[in-house]
């Protein structure tokens, strides 16, 4: 089984970038984290970061091809990018949204998630670990759908 863990916008910041809101887990030490916990599960991970917008949605879509599910961050687009909603309806395939922070109380223009219109699962306002739950969650709804 092969994970698709998708990064947007300045989440290659991470630690640098306000860390009193977002902290200061650098991202080398996020994919660590995430990886970690996929060599527990028996998940392979493959990792994607970028700040452009079609980038993302290319691989969200050559996810198609070689991953059973996705797990993302798209970071600003979350809130602007039906691009990435369609490329995901598109592909079909499940998906977990993850946010650091917990965006329904933050600045009213952060509170829909265009993307996350396309996802099963929603880890949101868990900080690092969210990443880790929606892992988790993907795991269990790919093996749940294959039976």
């Amino acid at each position: 089984m092969r994970i698709l863990v998708l990064n947007g916008p300045n989440l290659n910041l991470l630690g640098l970038r306000e860390p009193d809101l977002y902290g200061t887990v650098s991202y080398e030490a996020l994919l660590k984290m995430i990886q970690n916990e996929a060599d527990a599960l028996g998940v392979e991970v493959r990792f994607f970061q970028s700040n452009h917008e079609g980038d993302l949605v290319d691989a969200v879509q050559d996810a198609r091809f070689d991953c059973e599910g996705i797990l993302l961050n798209p970071g600003a687009y979350t809130h602007t990018s039906i691009a990435l909603l369609d490329a995901l309806r598109a592909v079909g395939l499940p998906a977990a949204e993850v946010h650091l922070t917990d965006i329904a109380k933050r600045e009213p223009f952060r509170r829909v998630s265009y993307a996350g219109m396309a996802c099963q699962g929603h880890f949101i306002g868990h900080g690092t670990n969210g990443y880790l739950e929606g892992l988790r969650f993907l795991k269990e709804t790919i093996e749940a759908n294959s039976q």
